[in-house]
């Protein structure tokens, strides 16, 4: 069966579950609304659940298994692993908080955390690489827009947990163990791969432009109910108005597939040979995600096969049927072994991991910091960073889509920029101005999400997408990395000692950070020199890629 061309219902109905699948991938940031329970219930001490935490930082960012997976299994196996690692992991940290099951081992809760956060893995690989499959000329969009949908899970979960579970704890463990199963078996049919046209779709730049508004609607939303909910007293009608409104502007992407089945294009054409995945993909709900292909002939994949022998390929060779096989080049298809070896996967890798970092760092002790520059409830503060880094997010991939089309200017010159905004916001930081907070917190918030808009789209661009899934979970190793280095072992211990200068647990006053602050400006200089070496690199590549002002796939790339 000829495979769908992309721009018909099905790879937009796919983006349109795969909101869902993001919102669900989220769970790892709902830590923080839970993790007093486990404090109090359980009765651990504050390190005790700062190394819960790092479980939940492994388990969230860990998806080496899952990128494997994704070459060679579809995607509802992967959306399979998601669903039980969730009702397992979740599942064991309900039965302890509920106290339905007594004096569960610490360990046992470590591993569950972890187990439980790493299905975020294996959802979002699914759903990310099958939809840059489904959409590969607009790959910085479909980036954009996933990851932002990500960002927003955390304002999604906190609206729930507020307004409909009345702030109980174990509730959320309990929505989080059967919510994400559900949520994953009942989008499994939708999230497949179809082959994608491998021309321009005339509607296709108007059909983003509405899911992006659409995202950007909802994230109004949650930041204004989330206002209301802390200034006014809501009853509980009102709550669950505001929620059902909630999932209407979740649902609002399925409106395109919608609006293409009641008013169909006229000038539909029948669908064309592409070059990115094989044409049978919707007959066969197996295949895997990214299926080789050939762009040429099927015969110019024969040296692929890991069953042909040397003799059979010699004579393929001579007879013209192959081409003797040579090593990609920037903006072809990759194995992992052959990207980690570019200077260019770890320039690209570093400059990812500073900026994600050195944002991290300041987002898990961003409540610490709030207090030590007297702001007592750091409510307002984590709400406006998560609605800057969804921001960032969305508005990466759109703006570096704009302008990587009309001056093919590489994505990462926008990382340079982020990154000089990064070493200003952290000086200000580290002066502690009065009425600096609040403003370098939302510009860190969008700094800390172009990071991730970027990275996605610019590593399947240098390095293809047949192998994509373990290449960009490899690069998001950077995360809890950044996180570990600078939040957990420089800004924790230069913030004991200064709490320890005071005789007391909690730091007050500018020092508390200072000195992290001056090394987390000096890191991003440091990043931000490598981004433009990295830039100056990947120029010609860019040139050639999007050579015309679209996206064209390298003569021998098969996607």
């Amino acid at each position: 069966m000829i495979g769908l061309k992309a721009g018909t219902r099905p790879p937009w109905v796919g983006l349109g579950a795969a909101v869902w699948v993001q919102i669900a991938a989220g769970n790892a940031y709902t830590f923080p609304l839970y993790s007093p329970s486990l404090k109090s219930v359980l009765g651990f001490t504050q390190h005790q659940l700062t190394i819960l935490g790092v479980a939940n930082d492994i388990g969230e960012n860990v998806g080496i298994l899952a990128g494997i997976a994704c070459n060679k299994f579809p995607p509802w196996a992967l959306l399979l692993v998601g669903v039980f690692a969730a009702f397992l992991g979740y599942g064991v940290l309900w039965l302890a908080v509920s106290q339905t099951l007594q004096s569960v081992p610490y360990w046992v809760l470590w591993l569950a955390l972890c187990i439980g956060a790493n299905s975020s893995a294996w959802l979002g690989t699914a759903v990310l690489v099958t939809n840059m499959k489904n959409f590969p000329l607009s790959r910085g969009t479909v980036a954009g827009i996933l990851k932002g949908y990500v960002g927003l899970s955390a304002a999604v979960f906190t609206e729930v947990y507020t307004m409909v579970l009345n702030g109980s704890d174990s509730s959320l463990l309990l929505l989080l163990a059967l919510g994400i199963p559900t949520t994953g078996l009942a989008m499994m049919y939708f999230i497949r791969p179809c082959t994608p046209a491998s021309g321009e779709d005339s509607y296709e730049h108007g059909h983003f432009l509405f899911t992006q508004g659409a995202s950007i609607s909802l994230a109004i939303y949650l930041l204004t109910t989330t206002i209301l909910k802390k200034l006014l007293f809501l009853g509980n009608v009102i709550s669950y108005i505001i929620v059902a409104i909630m999932i209407i502007l979740l649902m609002a992407p399925l409106a395109i597939p919608v609006k293409m089945t009641l008013f169909p294009a006229n000038n539909k054409k029948p669908p064309q040979p592409a070059d990115f995945v094989s044409g049978d993909t919707d007959s066969n709900p197996t295949d895997p995600l990214l299926t080789p292909s050939s762009s040429a002939t099927y015969l110019g994949s024969f040296y692929e096969s890991e069953d042909v022998s040397e003799v059979d390929l010699l004579l393929a060779v001579g007879e013209g049927a192959v081409k003797k096989k040579r090593k990609p080049r920037r903006g072809e298809d990759f194995k992992f072994r052959e990207a980690v070896v570019k200077a260019d996967f770890w320039l690209l890798w570093f400059v990812y991991f500073v900026g994600v970092g050195s944002g991290v760092t300041v987002l898990n002790n961003l409540a610490q910091i709030g207090v030590a520059l007297g702001v007592s409830d750091a409510t307002m503060l984590l709400s406006l960073f998560s609605f800057c880094n969804f921001l960032g997010r969305l508005g990466a991939g759109a703006v570096s889509e704009h302008f990587v089309r009309s001056k093919t200017i590489p994505r990462t010159f926008w990382m340079t920029i982020t990154q000089i905004i990064m070493i200003v916001i952290f000086l200000l930081y580290a002066s502690a101005l009065n009425g600096t907070l609040y403003s370098g917190t939302a510009l860190l918030g969008i700094c800390f999400g172009v990071q991730f808009g970027i990275m996605i789209p610019t590593a399947s661009e240098l390095f293809g997408l047949r192998n994509f899934g373990i290449i960009f979970n490899f690069m998001q190793l950077g995360n809890p990395a950044g996180a570990f280095l600078f939040s957990g072992f420089l800004a924790g211990h230069i913030y004991d000692a200064e709490a320890a200068k005071q005789q007391s647990s909690s730091c007050i006053g500018p020092h508390c950070f200072r000195i992290t602050f001056l090394v987390l400006a000096g890191l991003c200089g440091m990043g931000t020199i490598l981004s433009i070496i990295l830039t100056l690199r990947i120029r010609p590549v860019y040139q050639m890629l999007y050579a015309g002002g679209s996206f064209r796939l390298p003569q021998n790339s098969s996607h």
